[in-house]
């Protein structure tokens, strides 16, 4: 019986990332090297595409054919659905040109922002765990939830570490970066408790939540890691989510 102190572990792991990575600023006097930077956002997003086919898209047409739906219209259009979403979010992302302050700011916001699809797909994978119904086993929706940690760790130094190189004191900019992935435990709780008394919406909500994934990291991830470097880190950030996902699930 999958056991609920398990999704509180699946909560907290994304938002314990984005807090490890925002403390790089007490150790790092400068912004990372481009070339590292560029392979962690590869190999982030690499793990989230993984993540969302075999951890979101695969358990949601297993359940819709279970549930003797058209498995191909219930994921394509959940996705779609959730594609559009953040196409529809992302006319409200700022901005991230002008001074390096506000350009840092405002690229703190917009870090805030593409967590809540994330946070959205841990809640979906864990209440997929809890029903029992989805196909989800506990140990693939914690790997999903600490592939969500690894890439939030690179997130939580790209917001507090330009911050302090603009001026911003090392604590404030701990506490921003900190701040840009409380949103994720949030939208986790929220999600959860939406899908646990709407299951047998599952489904879609599961394919919803990988669309928006995709979205994200085809939309902000995969263009700051576009180099070698990032392309080596997305091939090994999906090979390794694939196999955890395989093995544990």
């Amino acid at each position: 019986m999958p056991n609920p102190l398990n999704a509180a572990l699946g909560i907290l792991i994304p938002f314990l990332g984005t807090s490890s990575g925002a403390a790089a600023v007490f150790f790092l006097r400068r912004e990372m090297h481009p070339r590292p930077q560029k392979a962690l956002m590869g190999f982030a997003a690499g793990v989230m595409l993984a993540a969302s086919v075999w951890s979101l898209l695969l358990p949601a047409i297993e359940m819709a054919r279970a549930a003797g739906r058209p498995a191909w219209l219930t994921a394509a259009g959940g996705f779609l659905l959730g594609s559009a979403g953040m196409l529809v979010l992302g006319r409200f992302a700022p901005e991230t040109d002008g001074a390096l302050r506000g350009k840092s700011m405002r690229l703190s916001l917009a870090v805030t922002l593409h967590n809540v699809p994330e946070g959205m797909a841990v809640g979906v994978a864990l209440a997929g765990m809890l029903s029992g119904t989805a196909g989800i086993a506990a140990a693939e929706a914690l790997a999903l939830c600490v592939g969500v940690a690894v890439q939030n760790i690179p997130e939580g130094a790209i917001v507090s570490m330009p911050l302090s190189a603009a001026g911003c004191g090392r604590g404030k900019a701990f506490f921003y970066g900190v701040l840009s992935g409380a949103v994720e435990p949030v939208a986790a709780v929220v999600t959860l408790l939406l899908t646990q008394l709407l299951a047998p919406a599952l489904p879609v909500v599961l394919a919803f939540a990988a669309g928006a994934m995709i979205w994200v990291t085809v939309d902000d991830l995969l263009p700051e890691a576009r180099s070698r470097a990032g392309t080596l880190g997305a091939t090994l950030g999906f090979a390794l989510m694939m196999l955890l996902d395989v093995a544990l699930g």
